[in-house]
């Protein structure tokens, strides 16, 4: 018997006292806490090699040390601990948390799209897990997101609380997630473990256990803030929209996880146009867009204006929705196992299919080791074979991405809808480590298809590997767009809500020129768009590929503008030079600051139009307070986005301002999206702090 049983034994002997008030349930939660990470171990074991007895040993090591703590109350909390780990061990080996390839796997149980979106029927698997599940408590994220993800019980985290790491670069250098409520804070606390500067326990990490950052490895393209541009010198401002949403569901994801997004995965132009305004409404397909402008005086410097920008797109009633031939290309590969991965992407999908009609046809498609059919082309009303198809899915291997995407292109072509809607929906983690070995041969594939009448569109699940730059690159050379599926709700939103916008072009190719007049404007500075942003002369060539535009769809730009004669000019005239080109006289009497261009094809053609008018000071309000809610929560979104990045312009805008104009600008906020938004500035503001 070695020294370890001895103990194990003299344990056994002992005659515990009556455990206090509380010490039971503190017991089961570092039990409980036990499991959860070893399952968590196990999980990622599945890909990079076991380390179970590593896990076990750390376990033991903690436990101890919880020995040696000579506090009554903490040696009955561990000893009641210990006797329940066998009991965790045993939901360990016998649960669904077991990763593909490492024992017998239940299949993925999902709800049916007849069923209520909130999960409240029971799953399928029978397992301890799902028999446990509330659905009402295992949202991944948000205030209001509270609807089933997965067939995983509730547990308390086991990641201790630390202090968040110097924003930086770097992929793997961002703030560490803060933990609240640490189920075994009060154990901890007894040990001597220090107080953070909130107030809350900030326990050590156990021996053996690394606290990892949640978001470390995920992949962003780098890129600096647009800076300030001098009028004289460069008048035109040039760029492609973006109706992209994917940042901010992301940015969303990490400060309801506990951290803060690291800089380059805060794309100011996403977090703006992921809410809806309240704009005038364009009533003629074959002119898509109306446009609604305004200028204010800048709160984040009173010697700067904004000048909003608002672009409308058509749209097209749920009647109208021509025919839709999609392929969801799946990512099963072995990264995909965790529980925000897969199985959220299963049940996104399960509801999409109450969104699609009989004219619509499905086909499935799985990648990981290497491709293959799951689903050939069917009615999208066939909703018991697809959901078939889909519970059948599991995941484990590597990631064949680009063959993947060729067998859907080869469905989609075989089930091709004229006149109708043609789209790959490609559902990864970004993680595409096998396959082509040149990134822009399969862009360039992709390209070909987008121009034969098939897009791309990709969504994004998880965080730990996600390859954002990919999933960017590959939405924008497929016509479509990308999103982050972070909830159920997110998931709703994009595949049920606003599917007509996911789905259905109204306009391609849409590019923006605003051409300053330097007789009114010194200075001007574009707010995000930084890897939108194009050439002067892009704008009239029309083999210039742009952003693409759904049906419903709005677009939102934000300038800041620095009039002639202000304080806040910050260049410099030259000392040698013409200076600004000389003016006509109506030029000068014309009170124009500025001329809009926005151009644009639709869907089926190649030959681009034209939409122009001036911005003039008859858009202009003297305060902010008196701007429309369209502007004041734009202006609000853009100052969040901005000092997310650590921008020195929104220096002087704390949190608690962007709050109070975001508040202000909320209006009848029917889906909540703007209150969510709120907690948001609340979570960025205290993680800020620490």
């Amino acid at each position: 018997m070695n020294m370890q049983d001895e103990k194990l034994k003299k344990l056994s002997e002992i005659d515990a006292p009556a455990p206090l008030e509380g010490a039971r349930k503190q017991a089961l939660d570092l039990a409980m806490a036990a499991f959860d990470e070893a399952a968590a171990e196990k999980s990622r074991a599945a890909t990079q090699g076991s380390a179970s007895g590593q896990r076990l040993t750390s376990i033991m090591d903690w436990m101890k040390g919880l020995f040696a703590m000579e506090n009554r109350y903490a040696l009955t909390a561990a000893v009641t601990g210990l006797l329940l780990l066998p009991l965790g061990y045993l939901l360990y080996q016998n649960t669904a948390l077991t990763p593909i390839g490492m024992g017998p796997q239940p299949p993925v149980s999902i709800n049916t799209p007849s069923e209520d979106a909130r999960g409240s029927s029971q799953s399928e698997t029978g397992t301890l897990t799902s028999e446990l599940a509330d659905d009402e408590s295992l949202a991944i994220g948000g205030e209001r997101d509270q609807m089933v993800m997965a067939e995983e019980a509730p547990m308390p985290e086991p990641t201790p609380s630390v202090a968040p790491a110097p924003q930086a670069k770097s992929n793997e250098a961002f703030a560490a997630p803060q933990v609240a409520q640490q189920q075994a804070v009060g154990t901890l606390a007894m040990s001597g473990a220090p107080q953070d500067g909130a107030g809350m326990i900030a326990p050590s990490p156990m021996p053996g256990y690394q606290v990892v950052p949640e978001g470390a490895g995920d992949q962003f393209t780098e890129f600096d803030d647009s800076g300030v541009k001098v009028v004289a010198a460069e008048p035109v401002s040039t760029f492609s929209i973006d109706v992209d949403k994917a940042s901010y569901a992301y940015v969303r994801r990490a400060l309801n996880d506990g951290y803060l997004p690291q800089a380059d995965a805060v794309r100011v132009e996403e977090l703006i146009n992921y809410f809806s305004y309240d704009y005038p409404l364009p009533a003629d397909p074959n002119v898509p867009f109306a446009t609604d402008m305004q200028i204010v005086p800048s709160p984040w410097d009173a010697g700067k204006q904004l000048l909003r920008i608002g672009v409308q797109g058509f749209e097209i009633p749920a009647a109208e929705r021509p025919a839709a031939n999609l392929v969801f290309l799946i990512d099963t590969s072995g990264s995909m196992n965790d529980q925000d991965k897969l199985p959220l992407l299963i049940k996104s999908f399960s509801m999409m299919l109450d969104a699609l009609g009989p004219d619509d046809k499905v086909s499935i498609v799985a990648y990981a080791g290497s491709a293959g059919t799951v689903l050939e082309p069917t009615p999208a009303n066939e909703k018991r074979k697809i959901l078939s198809a889909l519970r059948g899915l599991s995941a484990g291997g590597s990631t064949a991405g680009a063959e993947g995407i060729e067998l859907a292109y080869q469905l989609a072509e075989e089930a091709h809808v004229d006149d109708g809607v043609n789209q790959v929906i490609l559902a990864t983690d970004g993680d595409f480590n096998v396959g082509l070995s040149d990134p822009s041969a399969l862009e360039d594939f992709i390209a070909e298809k987008r121009d034969e009448g098939t897009f791309l569109s990709v969504l994004g699940f998880g965080n730990g590997n996600l390859n954002d730059g990919i999933m960017q690159a590959l939405a924008q050379n497929g016509n479509g767009a990308a999103y982050y599926i972070d909830t159920l709700r997110e998931a709703r939103t994009v595949l049920v809500d606003n599917i007509a916008t996911t789905l259905v072009p109204i306009a391609k190719d849409v590019k923006i020129q605003v051409e300053f007049n330097p007789a009114e404007i010194a200075e001007y500075r574009l707010i995000g768009y930084e890897t939108r942003a194009l050439n002067r002369e892009d704008f009239n060539n029309d083999k210039v590929d742009a952003g693409d535009v759904g049906a419903g769809a709005s677009v939102t730009a934000i300038y800041e503008l620095t009039p002639v004669g202000s304080q806040s000019v910050l260049v410099d005239p030259l000392r040698y030079g013409d200076g600004p080109a000389e003016l006509t006289d109506q030029e000068k009497s014309s009170g124009e600051l500025a001329f809009f261009k926005l151009r644009y094809k639709l869907p089926d053609e190649d030959n681009s139009h034209l939409i122009t008018m001036p911005v003039t000071q008859d858009i202009a309000v003297p305060s902010l307070a008196d701007a429309d809610a369209n502007t004041r929560f734009a202006v609000a979104v853009a100052s969040f986005g901005q000092k997310l990045r650590h921008n020195v312009f929104v220096d002087q805008m704390s949190w608690d301002d962007i709050r109070d104009l975001a508040a202000g600008a909320r209006g009848g906020d029917p889906d909540g999206y703007r209150a969510e938004f709120l907690s948001l500035v609340d979570l960025a503001k205290g993680l800020s702090a620490q």
